[in-house]
């Protein structure tokens, strides 16, 4: 019995594998048609997930497959092959670093929320780019609120006082109640402990005509002073640690111990806002009023984070934002007046002296005061 039951038990298993692997088949092809299905009718989702199947090495073969159904438009594919990886850190100042946590959106996601209202758009590179940079121009901020951020930053604690004004993020920062503060604190001039590429900020006099700020020439004439100043500010900052160091030991609550450490300490936040909220915050930080540290931590944000994220956007915001030019009404009939052949004369009680001396510096003019 033995010999007549076992032949026909392995013909028996050799036909349900067959069997099963044909039915696997089919799943796979029904699984991906599903899967079509749900990122036809959601592409913001499809990009996420073409996205998520393209970087990970364990993408299984289906999910590789169901990239290759759905490819990427060119906007796409900028952003994917320029996309930073989440584990970068840029180094800022001596100690610090801007990491990119996580992002949501592109070019095509700006794109096709601006489209919405037209139904199906085109899906030219360069009408992509012109719509980009009609809604920057006309300040249409809704499209570009479809991105989002999530950076993950490290700076002195008076930068961050400056960085929190900024009211449209969401923020969570490190607790210096419920946990300790790490040894680390600014020092102008110094180099990055660990990344090679760092932004350094400079030992600066106080400005004449800027009363906020350092003067353009920042830089003390003596490297032996500067050296000498650094190493006093270095000084006080490590005594303010070891008089906290002191009043835990002692028992005294981190909440109240951390009132001694000094402005220069560093702190941590995970910071989160939409594009349209980071491109306000970039274009006053990058500012030359704005103060040398934070901006530099901007300068680092635009350049190795948005920039490649949003390259049309980008483009887009430096050319209408950063680098464009708001005018007075007063300001306007002048240049009318320019352009139409007249003098450069100041108009009596139309500019205060600052305006006036702004407005010929903006355009490189020389005038005299009417009469």
């Amino acid at each position: 019995m033995m010999a007549i039951f076992m032949p026909k038990r392995k013909r028996y298993q050799k036909k349900r594998f067959y069997s099963s692997k044909r039915k696997g088949k089919k799943r796979k092809k029904r699984h991906a048609r599903v899967w079509q299905n749900l990122l036809e009718k959601n592409k913001s989702l499809s990009f996420q997930c073409r996205c998520l199947f393209a970087l990970s090495p364990t993408a299984s073969p289906r999910q590789s497959a169901l990239s290759s159904v759905l490819p990427f438009c060119a906007a796409e594919k900028d952003a994917l092959s320029s996309t930073p990886a989440q584990d970068d850190r840029f180094g800022v100042l001596n100690r610090g670093f801007v990491r990119l946590v996580d992002s949501m959106g592109s070019d095509a996601a700006i794109v096709q929320a601006a489209r919405v209202s037209y139904g199906k758009g085109t899906k030219k590179t360069r009408e992509d780019r012109a719509l980009i940079r009609y809604l920057m121009r006309h300040r249409h901020s809704s499209p570009f609120e479809m991105c989002e951020l999530k950076l993950h930053v490290k700076l002195p604690l008076f930068v961050a006082r400056q960085w929190v004004r900024h009211r449209t993020a969401s923020l969570n920062e490190y607790s210096a109640r419920y946990s300790e503060m790490h040894e680390e604190f600014y020092v102008p001039n110094e180099p990055h402990t660990e990344k090679p590429l760092f932004a350094e900020a400079r030992l600066g006099k106080q400005s004449e005509h800027n009363r906020q700020g350092r003067s353009e020439d920042a830089t003390l004439a003596k490297k032996d002073r500067r050296s000498s100043l650094t190493a006093r500010l270095e000084e006080r900052a490590r005594k303010a640690f070891a008089f906290y160091r002191d009043l835990l030991e002692k028992g005294v609550s981190r909440e109240l111990a951390r009132i001694t450490l000094p402005l220069s300490t560093y702190t941590e936040f995970y910071w989160k806002a939409n594009l349209h909220n980071l491109f306000h915050f970039l274009e006053l930080r990058l500012d030359g009023h704005a103060q040398e540290e934070i901006r530099l931590y901007a300068e680092t944000i635009f350049e190795k984070i948005v920039r490649p994220l949003f390259p049309q956007a980008s483009e887009a915001f430096v050319d209408y934002r950063l680098e464009s030019l708001n005018l007075s009404r007063d300001e306007v009939v002048l240049l009318r007046g320019l352009l139409q052949g007249q003098k450069v004369l100041r108009p009596p009680g139309a500019f205060s002296q600052r305006e006036w001396q702004d407005f010929l510096t903006r355009f490189s003019l020389e005038a005299k005061d009417e009469g």
